[in-house]
């Protein structure tokens, strides 16, 4: 299967949180293909790192959680390669939250992963749809912010936010004239990244690799999938849908919240996941 004309060869990609785990790997994969490529990553000293991994592409320190550092990304983009086709909205962090407490980690998980895509979002897409050519915005979600966990709800926020934003782009693109740029929804499965390193030293064995997933993005994204669910080594795509199914139940059959981890709910969760003609 070919694959989408934005990951042609000389095409540029920028890529925020490309200093470590699924941006670096993107970074290198688009490499390989012949891409040219601008890593961006608050933190400097993994960016050096990059760097030397990739010494011919572009390496620019951002937090994207401040509007004015990405709009400055975005023209020194385009003042070094001329264009930009592909924009990667990744960078994202997690600390612990509860639903009132942590405030400050709250304002920090927002701040990245919310609006580091929609600071992205709205810094980049005209000036790429005025390039008039095939081009690509992927977000990066997470299956948190689909089946909401218990556990850390400022994560789950983000990432829901992230799929609204990534829906409402899409459709606004599919509907804006002689629009050549589409959004896309990466949603990793589990995955060996660096925030999975501070608390396993080697990879489990239910973890994906970063290349993993970005090979699975480009071989979807290429065939015209908007959402990318990546599978991993112990849960693939027949499971995530029936979780992602039970719970839209919640609404549709007015359970209560998370149903799925309410010990009410156990049996009937697990009879749900166990029958063949759950959706």
């Amino acid at each position: 299967m070919s694959t989408h004309p934005a990951f042609g060869k000389n095409k540029v990609a920028v890529i925020t949180g490309g200093a470590d785990g699924i941006g670096l790997a993107a970074a290198q994969a688009f490499t390989q293909l012949g891409m040219r490529v601008c890593l961006a990553d608050i933190d400097s000293e993994k960016l050096e790192q990059a760097s030397a991994m990739l010494p011919d592409a572009l390496a620019i320190p951002v937090d994207v959680a401040d509007f004015d550092q990405v709009n400055a990304l975005r023209e020194q983009a385009y003042k070094t390669f001329g264009q930009v086709d592909v924009l990667m909205n990744n960078a994202g962090i997690g600390r612990p939250t509860g639903a009132w407490t942590n405030t400050g980690n709250w304002q920090s998980i927002l701040g990245v992963n919310l609006w580091g895509a929609i600071n992205g979002t709205q810094a980049f897409t005209q000036a790429m749809l005025d390039q008039h050519s095939p081009g690509l915005i992927i977000n990066t979600g997470s299956k948190q912010g689909i089946t909401m966990p218990p556990g850390n709800p400022a994560y789950n926020v983000s990432k829901a936010g992230v799929k609204a934003l990534t829906e409402a782009l899409q459709h606004e693109l599919r509907n804006t004239t002689d629009c050549q740029l589409s959004a896309h929804l990466l949603v990793p499965g589990f995955t060996y990244t660096g925030m999975i390193r501070r608390f396993a030293a080697e990879q489990p064995p239910a973890a994906w690799t970063p290349a993993q997933v970005v090979h699975y993005m480009i071989e979807h994204i290429s065939a015209g999938d908007f959402y990318i669910i990546c599978p991993d080594n112990d849960v693939d795509r027949a499971t995530d849908n029936k979780r992602m199914a039970w719970t839209m139940g919640d609404l549709i059959h007015n359970r209560p919240p998370l149903s799925r981890w309410h010990s009410d709910y156990a049996s009937a969760f697990d009879a749900f996941m166990a029958d063949d003609a759950a959706p």
